[in-house]
């Protein structure tokens, strides 16, 4: 496609840094609770609701609210196809960053 984004294959869902940093923290740990991903990415409560419910509306990750000790606890968990996204977004990332 001439004149065409280079980037144009990159995930558009992927391509944001807090998503981007939300998917690497759960492929490093299957699932993560929503406080440590806030604690870990350095968002907002607000912000990272957002990017969570985004990444669970393309079915990249699975959201569970449940409760412990009485408090409520959400859960996010990597999909199956988050996992396949993820490394494609790599791999195209990749190819990119290759002279």
């Amino acid at each position: 496609m001439p004149g065409g984004n280079m980037f144009k294959d990159l995930d558009p869902i992927l391509h944001s840094q807090l998503r981007l940093a939300v998917m690497s923290l759960l492929i490093s740990v299957k699932e993560a609770e929503f406080t440590f991903l806030k604690d870990k990415t350095g968002a907002t409560a607000g912000n990272l609701s957002v990017q969570i419910q985004k990444l669970k509306d393309a079915g990249y990750i699975q959201v569970a609210k449940q409760f412990k000790d009485n408090y409520p606890q959400t859960v996010c968990k990597i999909t199956q196809p988050g996992v396949t996204a993820f490394e494609q977004y790599v791999k195209n990332l990749q190819a990119y960053l290759k002279p």
